[in-house]
């Protein structure tokens, strides 16, 4: 006889305005670990788990998400196989994702495109749950600490934008540049790219060491292609990470790094918006949905150039090597005159460097 038993996992979203998820990584993460942790129990062996939820469609939606992504991460199916379980039997559809903006919701997000969104940042090492900090992650977050995501670990950073003083303005901390300093230097965030109005002095930023760029577009809108070009140029030439704010750090923030998640690692538009949402509640507003769609075929476009161009260097660079080693030859007068015997008494001054060529 089996028996049935349930665990509770809170999840909740904090929606900005009529948004409702996707729950974020910190959540995500919880959840994987306390299931993984149920089923691989010696003592629950013999025993069902139940994933379940109540009939509100947005709560349907989230639990989708969590239990599929699931699949995906650890039972390495793909998000396909992982949907068509959801949606198998007498599981109705799941209602569509939106948008944080104001009025009718014009761009649909699935629980699909959530799950393909994931299997992507998996397949590029943006999502490590050996290495993921969820205390770290939910610290950052808050507005009081900084309000700062990481999209891709270790080279885009989205945070909320800095005031010319840290203080309390209406309930709300504001943060002046030099409180996000030791974070940066920490986690070797070399430059700050601005896309909104002026607030603080950016020399702020380039007298501590770091690089500064305004690349302002207007507020809820979409940049021009001359700004993305320069933001995903910046992203290239930048050896260290690059820290990315607005006003909020979520609509013009998250379609920029949306442009360079799917230039350089062919993420689709719809993949971007739901990674980038999962990473930071909110991102990517109205139109800038839209947008992302139609610069997708570009966008993939330019990144096979940009791959093919660096594979040609690569290759140009390895004969390159080979051929300055052409003249390259060992002296060994030094051993022809003595036995094997004597060897130690001839051993040059400093060194000897063999290389071996296979």
């Amino acid at each position: 006889m089996q028996i049935t038993i349930n665990f509770n996992v809170v999840a909740l979203f904090y929606s900005f305005y009529a948004d409702f998820g996707p729950l974020n990584l910190a959540m995500l993460y919880r959840y994987c670990c306390k299931l993984n942790k149920k089923l691989k129990s010696f003592t629950l062996t013999r025993k069902r788990i139940v994933h379940y939820t109540s009939f509100d469609q947005r709560k349907r939606a989230n639990a989708a998400v969590l239990i599929g992504a699931y699949a995906v991460i650890y039972l390495k199916k793909t998000p396909e196989e992982a949907y068509r379980a959801l949606i198998s039997g007498s599981n109705a559809s799941y209602l569509p994702f939106r948008d944080a903006s104001f009025g009718n919701c014009t761009y649909n997000l699935t629980v699909l495109d959530c799950l393909q969104g994931i299997r992507k940042a998996l397949r590029h090492g943006f999502l490590n749950f050996e290495t993921f900090d969820a205390n770290e992650y939910e610290h950052y977050e808050r507005v009081e600490n900084g309000d700062l995501n990481w999209i891709v670990p270790g080279k885009l950073l989205a945070f909320s934008g800095p005031h010319p003083k840290s203080k309390i303005e209406n309930g709300y901390p504001l943060h002046a540049p030099e409180a996000y300093f030791p974070y940066f230097r920490k986690h070797n965030v070399t430059t700050i790219v601005r896309l909104n109005k002026k607030i603080y002095d950016a020399k702020r930023f380039t007298d501590a060491g770091f690089d500064h760029y305004d690349l302002f577009f207007v507020d809820g809108s979409t940049p021009s292609d001359v700004i993305t070009r320069r933001f995903l140029h910046v992203c290239e030439s930048t050896d260290g990470a690059v820290a990315v704010h607005c006003k909020a750090g979520l609509g013009r923030t998250g379609t920029l790094i949306g442009c360079y998640l799917m230039k350089h690692y062919r993420f689709t538009a719809a993949e971007a918006i739901a990674w980038i949402r999962i990473c930071r509640p909110g991102s990517i507003i109205g139109p800038q949905q839209h947008y992302l769609e139609e610069k997708q075929a570009s966008l993939w476009a330019h990144g096979d150039i940009h791959r093919s161009k660096q594979r040609q260097y690569e290759d140009r660079s390895v004969p390159h090597l080979i051929s300055s080693m052409d003249n390259l030859s060992i002296n060994t007068s030094i051993f022809k005159s003595h036995s094997l015997d004597r060897m130690e008494e001839v051993r040059p001054a400093g060194p000897i460097l063999i290389f071996v060529f296979i």
